[in-house]
């Protein structure tokens, strides 16, 4: 290529990181296309995957891009200013109308990703999900923006097809068919005419979802058993945390509402079982428990998370030269060492966690391929704050590929080093996370720290940074908005455009 802007760049997922780096590096002079097996745009939050009942951990202000207000929610005052599904569909959906016209191909089904032979061209296959015809994409770029929520995990004792062996007469399904499946449900477990009376249904696990389910069939009168070993920690106090805090480094559980999932548990319309965990089906209507117990269940739903949507996506040898999925380190976390006082006295880990690792350099660029600068991947760092943080790291992107003057290690060595460091210290701070985040949405983890991961994505295209104002010791309570970042194109085609006026000056004297 004459230039980087000659560059076909395939942007794979439409979710929210997959707008955003197709909308940044749109607005750059790219030519992008972007491709989704959805029917409309917003990965987790298209409209054929958001199921009702279905609130986010954000709060309005929060999860959104710089260049598109997000209307407030109709019941902010009762919520707090939480968001449903149902909020970020309809953003996503405006945001892609607005910004994405024509660059979008829905329903097609990524198959595989290799990078050809000869001119190193990526070669993506895909398949109609309509015609089932597949074909061969080719790119000079690739951002893999698939996410961490993409493919169900069920593990095999709780699978439908174990259900069906089993001779277990009910619907068994993951929470992402929740909406496909919630007619049938509501149906089975209707006690309105005293034929379902005694039907019960049980959700398993502790995360988000799980309690979103749980919620809505409590509040729909349905009987709900919630079964969990652990159970995701939240903020919850009597009023909304401050926005220096809401808004800007975690999120918490806002305004108290009796028909949340807090509110009915302590009111005994959701009961749970925990910590226990669903060992597989006791023969009839019932699950057994790994305390002894046996629950009947007219209705067994999945809240068992997700696994990479990475997996089956490369063939060996593009996994293994792009270095794109987990490995053993070579180094022990005891090989490092941090002087911090917290870090003291640390809970025992899982010896598999020293086993498994990625190797994605800033969350964005496999460590081995950086120098090429054709390959990144944007959504797949674990962040309280996903909207600033995917919109800077789109920013990021775009200067990678047009190879502007970036702070970057000067090897692949060199960045594999950053990147083991990064890593021993992941498991130091976050014991045992990665055995159950799965590798394409924990290519680094920033909870509360994700200000300081993109203030380091800032510098690193010679940006000023702590952009929310404040010194060091007033930073932290400032109010971080988006508002920061609306002109980041135009200060990175600024410092370009000085970088190529004082390269001409000097090459004239």
């Amino acid at each position: 290529m004459s230039s980087p802007l000659d560059a076909t760049i395939g942007i794979l997922g439409a979710g929210a990181a997959g707008l955003i780096t197709a909308q940044v590096l749109l607005k750059d002079g790219f030519d992008v296309q972007l491709i989704t097996r959805d029917s409309s745009p917003g990965g987790v939050w298209a409209r054929e995957r958001v199921y009702p009942g279905l609130t986010i951990n954000n709060v309005h202000g929060e999860f959104r891009f710089s260049s598109l207000p997000m209307p407030p929610p109709s019941n902010a005052a009762e919520t707090g200013g939480r968001l449903t599904g149902d909020d970020m569909c309809a953003y996503m959906e405006t945001f892609a109308d607005t910004f994405l016209a024509g660059k979008i191909r829905f329903r097609t089904e990524i198959i595989g990703i290799r990078r050809a032979a000869i001119n190193g061209t990526w070669e993506v296959t895909v398949k109609d999900r309509q015609s089932a015809v597949q074909e061969v994409l080719l790119f000079t770029h690739v951002v893999l923006c698939t996410g961490g929520c993409s493919n169900p995990s069920i593990p095999t004792r709780l699978s439908p097809a174990t259900a069906a062996s089993s001779g277990f007469p009910g619907p068994v399904f993951h929470t992402s068919k929740f909406r496909d499946h919630l007619d049938r449900v509501l149906g089975t477990c209707d006690g309105s005419d005293g034929n379902g009376k005694d039907a019960s249904i049980v959700v398993v696990g502790g995360g988000k979802s799980a309690q979103d389910v749980s919620a809505y069939l409590a509040n729909a009168g349905r009987k709900v058993t919630t079964v969990f070993e652990t159970a995701d920690a939240i903020l919850a106090v009597s009023t909304p945390l401050p926005d220096f805090i809401r808004k800007s480094r975690t999120n918490d559980e806002g305004s108290y509402r009796a028909n949340s999932f807090y509110g009915l548990v302590g009111s005994g319309k959701i009961q749970l079982a925990a910590p226990a965990r669903v060992t597989g089906f006791g023969g009839g209507s019932a699950v057994t428990l790994s305390d002894g117990r046996t629950l009947q269940a007219d209705v067994l739903i999945l809240a068992t998370g997700y696994t990479s949507s990475w997996i089956d996506l490369f063939d060996d040898q593009t996994a293994e030269e792009l270095g794109i999925k987990r490995h053993s380190p070579p180094s022990k976390v005891a090989d490092y060492t941090w002087e911090y006082t917290s870090l003291a006295n640390p809970p025992v880990s899982h010896p598999d966690s020293e086993l498994r690792v990625s190797a994605i350099y800033r969350g964005i660029v496999p460590a081995r391929n950086i120098e090429r600068r054709d390959f990144a991947i944007n959504g797949a760092v674990f962040t309280t704050n996903n909207g600033y943080a995917y919109e800077v790291s789109a920013h990021w992107i775009s200067s990678y590929f047009l190879r502007d003057r970036m702070q970057l290690p000067s090897s692949a060595e060199e960045a594999l080093a950053s990147v083991e460091r990064n890593s021993a210290w992941l498991r130091k701070r976050f014991p045992d996370m990665l055995l159950w985040a799965n590798e394409s949405y924990s290519s680094n983890l920033a909870f509360w720290t994700w200000p300081q991961l993109v203030d380091e994505l800032l510098e690193d295209m010679y940006l000023p940074n702590m952009r929310s104002g404040g010194n060091w010791l007033t930073w932290p309570f400032k109010v971080i908005d988006l508002k920061e970042i609306v002109a980041l194109a135009e200060e990175r085609q600024s410092k370009r455009r000085g970088l190529e006026l004082l390269e001409l000056s000097l090459s004239l004297t």
